[in-house]
């Protein structure tokens, strides 16, 4: 017993002398795809729903003021209308859910893209015009005469990429 109690000892201090030789260092080299490095973050262009409450010059860009809301429909609208009213009719299969005044603060490039609903010599219809001229709608003026079928006050839905607004389009509700 005592001499098989030496031999593994003494083969395990040739294992630990054996692994303590010199080091070798192995470079590796590792391409990462372009979806694997985004693929676990935010995405980066998001759209929102909400209220413009203010549209500001601000040297070569706009400051957008922005109250979001959840513009619902289906099931989800069915059931956010019942617990906040206690009925599940859902005209138009949409409802709105505003949950606080919060305003969001927006940073909008002269060149985003913007559309409102127009009820021109063509009928209704999604009508180009420039961020400048949205300002001077939002603060109650009409640029060039604008024919708009909806008040502002249906929303927008605003893309944006981190911080800056690509794009805003009104929402018409029919």
């Amino acid at each position: 017993m005592k001499r098989s109690l030496i031999v593994v000892a003494a083969g395990l201090l040739a294992l630990g002398a054996a692994g303590c030789g010199g080091t070798r260092t192995v470079t590796k080299t590792v391409t990462v795809s372009a979806a694997a490095k985004t693929a676990p973050a935010a995405p980066l262009e998001l759209d929102q729903f909400g209220y413009i409450k203010s549209l500001t010059r601000k040297g070569a860009v706009f400051e957008l003021r922005f109250d979001p809301a959840w513009l619902l429909s289906g099931k989800t609208a069915a059931r956010a209308k019942f617990e906040d009213t206690g009925s599940t009719d859902v005209p138009n299969d949409f409802y709105v859910v505003n949950e606080g005044p919060r305003l969001l603060t927006y940073i909008v490039p002269a060149s985003a893209h913007v559309t409102v609903v127009g009820n021109g010599g063509a009928g209704i219809h999604g009508a180009p015009i420039t961020v400048a001229q949205l300002a001077q709608l939002v603060d109650g003026h009409n640029p060039l005469h604008h024919r708009l079928f909806e008040p502002l006050t249906t929303g927008f839905w605003i893309r944006t990429r981190i911080d800056r607004v690509r794009s805003l389009d009104q929402q018409y509700f029919p």
